[in-house]
């Protein structure tokens, strides 16, 4: 059967009660659970995991259906963005998938949550139906705020579901997607305008480095954070972001402490010895989407 990878973003980071039981709700037979990474100042945890459409498809909904009944994003606090409890779900071609076979599951997840949950859902990359709603930073602009404004607009109605957000689970970008590496750096400084000068100066939004969406973070242990995204490694690679990021802060008088992955990145992204070369934590050593995808599938090859 086609394997496509799911990595939806929820906006829970910190109770670690809450964290398990939406693991435990997306598990179930057929569906390969890879990798699950929390973030506190994130407020927010990244779950991993794979399977065929349908059982993918009843995991999305089973893990909706938890996320509703445990965030209330009115009290929730978090340095990351957001407009949902469930925020994003990108679907991911891997073995013998297609792009297309991850568009048609976007579409019919999003049906489905919306339909049963009263959430809406904006299709977004790949899966998008509106260009203007394709890239997942124009759906979260101003938060939760800003996109209950827009979609009082005609061309802000969601794809599925009502014409304003849930009042307690906000809206959802449900959507498909390449690979992507969210690739993170901290820095040795309590400065957020040198990681917010060095995000605006890497993104490509503002004329960076192709492929990379970058936000300047505070984190909760006081040191401030280069988050990004890399949405093409093979041409800009997290060695080359890694260089530019020290290269930038080295400038203002910064040191890099270190680097960061969440969630799982291909083999061939890391480059020889990344402990050394990227200052990468040793939890993050082991990220590598092949070693665990053959680990629960005994096939390595994501493509």
């Amino acid at each position: 059967m086609p394997l496509i990878e799911c990595v939806p973003n929820v906006s829970e980071g910190r109770r670690t009660d809450v964290i398990a039981a939406l693991a435990a709700a997306i598990a179930a037979p057929g569906i390969h659970v890879l990798d699950q990474s929390s973030d506190p100042s994130h407020n927010r945890t990244v779950y991993t995991f794979a399977g065929e459409a349908g059982a993918l498809g009843d995991a999305v909904l089973r893990l909706f259906t938890a996320a509703v009944d445990a965030i209330d994003l009115r009290v929730h606090e978090g340095v990351h963005p957001r407009v949902g409890a469930v925020d994003v779900v990108p679907f991911v071609p891997l073995q013998d998938a297609t792009m297309e076979d991850c568009v048609a599951l976007a579409k019919s997840a999003a049906a489905r949550v919306a339909e049963r949950l009263d959430v809406p859902v904006f299709l977004y990359e790949n899966a998008a139906q509106n260009d203007e709603r394709r890239s997942l930073s124009d759906i979260r602009r101003g938060g939760i705020d800003g996109i209950a404004l827009r979609m009082k607009q005609a061309a802000w109605r969601p794809d599925f579901g009502p014409d304003r957000p849930h009042p307690t689970a906000g809206a959802c970008a449900i959507g498909a997607r390449a690979i992507l590496i969210a690739y993170n750096v901290n820095l040795a400084s309590n400065r957020l305008g040198v990681a917010k000068r060095i995000a605006s100066a890497i993104r490509a939004s503002s004329g960076g480095l192709a492929h990379v969406k970058a936000l300047g973070l505070q984190l909760d242990n006081g040191l401030v954070q280069v988050s990004t995204n890399l949405t093409n490694y093979q041409e800009t690679s997290m060695t080359t972001v890694f260089d530019v990021i020290a290269r930038e802060a080295a400038a203002d008088g910064v040191r890099v402490l270190e680097s960061e992955i969440v969630g799982l990145v291909p083999r061939e992204a890391l480059p020889p010895d990344p402990a050394r070369r990227l200052k990468l934590r040793a939890q993050d050593l082991d990220r590598v989407l092949e070693r665990r995808l053959e680990a629960v599938t005994g096939k390595s090859n994501p493509a």
